[in-house]
C-alpha cells in the first residue's frame, strides 16, 4: 500500500495503527468544571532535564475538553501510569459522563503533594506535573508538563528504581486493542 497523506480524509488510522504500542497517560485534573480523569494514548517523555512529559488531546480553542481546559486554568495535572490491574477502570473513564470519572469508575483518589489535582490512589506510578507549555497543532493540542513530584509503589521497584519486570504497564494499539508489557526480552546495545 502506498499512501499520499494529503489524499487521506484522516491520517488517524494510519498513524494510530502504526505507531504502536503507545503508552497511556491517565490524566487527572481539578478545575472549574470539577475533577476529571481521562486516558490519552498520544503520550511520552520529552526531556529528562528538566523532566517533561507530553500528551496530545484532540481539540483546540473552544473545542477543548475538560482535561486540557482544567490544565490551562490551573497549570497543574497528574499523569497516572495505567497497569493491567487498572485497565478496566481506565477504559471506564473514557466515557462521557456528567459526574467525576473517579466516581464513575469507582476509583479511590489520593491528594497530591505539590499540585492541586487528585491522583489515582491505586496507580503504581503517578507524576505530578506543572504546565510547561501548551501548543496547538492542527486540530489537536500538545500539553507539556514538568514533573515536580513522583509517586512510585514499592512493589514496582527493585533497589529503589522502577523495575520494568514488576510494572505491568498497558499500551494502546488501535481500535479496541491494547498490549501489556508482560512479554519482555532484552537486547544488548552494540558498542
Amino acid at each position: 500500500m502506498e499512501v499520499d497523506i494529503s489524499e487521506l480524509d484522516s491520517a488517524y488510522r494510519l498513524l494510530a495503527g502504526s505507531v504502536i504500542p503507545r503508552p497511556i497517560a491517565w490524566v487527572s485534573t481539578r478545575g472549574e468544571s470539577g475533577e476529571n480523569l481521562a486516558p490519552y494514548s498520544f503520550f511520552n517523555v520529552v526531556s529528562v532535564d528538566p523532566p517533561v512529559v507530553m500528551f496530545a488531546p484532540v481539540g483546540t480553542g473552544e473545542d477543548l475538553k475538560d482535561t486540557p481546559r482544567n490544565i490551562l486554568d490551573t497549570e497543574q495535572f497528574v499523569v497516572n501510569v495505567v497497569t493491567m490491574d487498572l485497565v478496566e477502570a481506565m477504559n471506564a473513564t473514557s466515557a462521557t459522563v456528567e459526574k467525576s470519572e473517579f466516581e464513575h469508575a469507582d476509583l479511590e483518589r489520593a491528594e497530591s503533594v505539590r499540585v492541586d489535582a487528585p491522583r489515582v490512589a491505586g496507580a503504581k506510578v503517578a507524576f505530578e506535573c506543572e504546565l510547561y507549555d501548551f501548543v496547538e497543532i492542527g486540530r489537536s493540542s500538545m500539553v507539556l508538563g514538568e514533573v515536580v513530584y513522583a509517586h512510585v509503589a514499592e512493589d514496582a521497584t527493585t533497589e529503589g528504581k522502577v523495575d520494568v519486570t514488576k510494572l505491568d504497564a498497558v499500551g494502546r494499539l488501535s481500535g479496541s486493542y491494547y498490549a501489556s508489557t508482560r512479554d519482555r526480552f532484552s537486547l544488548e546495545r552494540p558498542p
